[in-house]
């Protein structure tokens, strides 16, 4: 019980500074993630709503990474399980201790796609002063991937352009 406490004023620590963030100016640029072990960025301003992780419905005939969908705060999502589709395999399964972590980050509104990604954990704000170097994305990388940034610890942190990954043919292509 502790741990859903934690985990709720998590939650609404990141939603304050998002909305803070977004009416200040831009301090913090990306919402920080991880899925299957690998670090994203999100751009604030392509990011929506971020909700726990909730069932969904599955749909028949689609493609694997696509998980089905969710209705979050009434309206109806497409759950997309980003380690999955990035990573071109079927999604894991996950425990009961994982899902706890897990969210779904809905795509901003503007981006007109009723769409939600998976991901295992949420790592914070981040913005540029956070890194110490910066790098174009690996040879062969998709069209949505944009710069990679290593931060002080080593880690190595992917920016994904959601509006691009939103209008990807294979992205909206669900269907088997």
């Amino acid at each position: 019980m502790a741990n859903r406490e934690a985990l709720r004023e998590l939650q609404s620590r990141l939603a304050s500074r998002l909305q803070a963030a977004r009416t200040e100016g831009v301090q913090a640029a990306w919402l920080a993630v991880e899925a299957a072990g690998r670090k994203y960025l999100f751009p604030l301003t392509q990011s929506g709503e971020i909700f726990p992780y909730a069932a969904t419905q599955p749909v028949p005939y689609t493609q694997a990474w696509f998980l089905g969908v969710a209705n979050l705060r009434g309206g109806l999502y497409g759950v997309v399980d980003l380690a999955s589709y990035v990573g071109g395999q079927a999604p894991a399964q996950r425990s009961d201790a994982s899902r706890a972590e897990a969210r779904l980050v809905a795509l901003n509104a503007l981006l007109e796609v009723n769409c939600a990604l998976l991901i295992d954990r949420l790592a914070g704000l981040r913005n540029l002063d956070a890194f110490v170097a910066s790098s174009e994305p690996p040879a062969g990388s998709p069209d949505y991937f944009g710069s990679g940034y290593t931060d002080a610890n080593g880690a190595y942190w992917q920016e994904l352009n959601l509006q691009a990954l939103a209008q990807q043919p294979q992205f909206l292509s669900i269907s088997a």
